[in-house]
């Protein structure tokens, strides 16, 4: 399953996941490469109501009014594909399919210490060492990145994988891979100090910076169309 190409015959930058985890030693990074991009992504924006009862009845804010940005919500749909002939070769798909992608996924919802940390953990639990010392449970901050035009702060929401056709060992081969994810706004992080807060601000920031860039071309291009029209 190839990406849709634009223009014809060009190569597809992969979009990706990453999370940087503080771990044992500093941070481990857990990166989730797009094996094949997806073809639709849905994006929704829901504003700061002033018309909500639950707000309004707290002072009757004026109808211009927007104290936060709005929420944003992004889905879209993964398929990985551990028999691609580029992946022939791979040692880790021919003895596990495409589980080692979907573990990594699914590390993105999940409380975390680190890669290394929760390697530890888990074996530590094996032996009945587990759970010794208290941890608060903290889900990283992951960052979608979908080419230099997407790149933002996210909250995986929700994750569903439907697995297809397995290994002699029942690893999967096919799986569609179905995420929504939460935009992670810089308000969320007010309460929040250290590199990967101010990161997440920065890449927010960025993306805003970007689409105020292209809202200004928009209006440069609808200037064109206007002359067009009269010249018409």
């Amino acid at each position: 399953m190839a990406d849709a190409a634009f223009p014809p015959g060009a190569r597809n930058l992969p979009g990706a996941f990453v999370q940087l985890i503080p771990d044992i030693v500093l941070f481990t990074p857990n990166i989730v490469l797009f094996q094949y991009n997806p073809a639709k992504i849905t994006r929704g924006l829901t504003p700061w109501n002033p018309f909500d009862t639950t707000t309004s009845a707290q002072g009757g804010a004026a109808p211009d009014v927007s104290p936060n940005p709005p929420d944003e919500k992004i889905s879209f749909d993964l398929f990985l594909d551990a028999a691609d002939p580029a992946q022939v070769d791979n040692p880790i798909n021919i003895a596990t399919g495409v589980a080692s992608r979907i573990a990594a996924i699914k590390k993105l919802a999940k409380p975390s210490q680190g890669l290394i940390g929760d390697l530890v953990k888990s074996a530590a639990s094996l032996v009945g060492k587990g759970g010794e010392i208290a941890h608060r449970p903290t889900v990283p901050i992951t960052f979608l990145i979908f080419g230099p035009g997407l790149m933002l702060p996210v909250r995986l929401t929700s994750l569903s994988i439907e697995e297809t056709m397995f290994t002699g060992l029942l690893y999967p081969i096919h799986a569609k891979v179905t995420v929504q994810l939460q935009v992670l706004t810089p308000n969320l992080f007010r309460c929040r100090e250290g590199f990967l807060s101010d990161l997440a601000i920065a890449c927010w920031n960025l993306n805003e910076l970007q689409e105020d860039l292209l809202a200004v071309a928009n209006l440069v291009n609808t200037g064109f169309d206007i002359a067009g029209l009269v010249q018409g």
